[in-house]
């Protein structure tokens, strides 16, 4: 039996995190009854985003463009550069205004287990960026897990001649960053520890 439109739109809604079924509900009915205009542009954005959202080709952030804006900046300091995993993370940083470096995403962190390795991350190519960038300062925002520390000493392993530090206040062992509030970020920005 096919499945009407409506259930196919509650469906979907459900592969959004920490949407369940009783949720998904609400949003359909919610965005059929109460703000078409607003489903439409929602759908309108969604669409446009999934066609022109790509990695940039120097950090590998989210961004339409082939270089990000931070990347491009000039306003950047191109000596600081925090590796994260995830562009939520560099979103995470960026919401607290305290970081004014740039930034490499790895999209991940190592893990023997799930086959995840440094290529896989694209630390060869990180390693290349701190050697022509002239980088003076490596931060390693991973997260506080055993996969982020392995990832966050294996980069620093590879690195010399460049100070390294590791962001340490406040973030949770264990935690990520994209759900530690803004000022604990910020304080574990300023806060970081050279690595030794």
């Amino acid at each position: 039996m096919r499945q009407d439109i409506l259930n196919q739109l509650i469906d979907a809604l459900t592969i959004l995190p920490g949407v369940g079924k009783k949720t998904a509900q609400r949003m359909a009915l919610y965005l059929l009854d109460k703000n078409k205009d607003g489903a439409m542009h929602l759908a309108t954005t969604l669409k446009n985003g999934l066609e022109n959202i790509k990695r940039c080709s120097v950090c590998r952030n989210l961004t339409s463009e082939d270089v990000c804006n931070i990347c491009s900046s000039a306003a950047r300091e191109s000596a600081l550069l925090c590796i994260v995993e995830h562009p939520a993370d560099v979103l995470a940083i960026e919401s607290t205004g305290g970081f004014k470096g740039k930034y490499f995403v790895l999209l991940g962190k190592l893990s023997p287990m799930e086959g995840i390795s440094a290529e896989d991350l694209g630390i060869p190519r990180l390693l290349q960026i701190i050697k022509d960038a002239s980088v003076e300062e490596i931060i390693l925002a991973t997260s506080s897990t055993i996969e982020g520390d392995a990832t966050a000493h294996y980069i620093k392993e590879h690195i010399d001649g460049v100070k390294v530090s590791r962001i340490s206040y406040g973030v949770p062992i264990g935690g990520e960053l994209e759900f530690v509030d803004n000022n604990t970020i910020a304080r574990a920005i300023l806060s970081r520890v050279e690595m030794v």
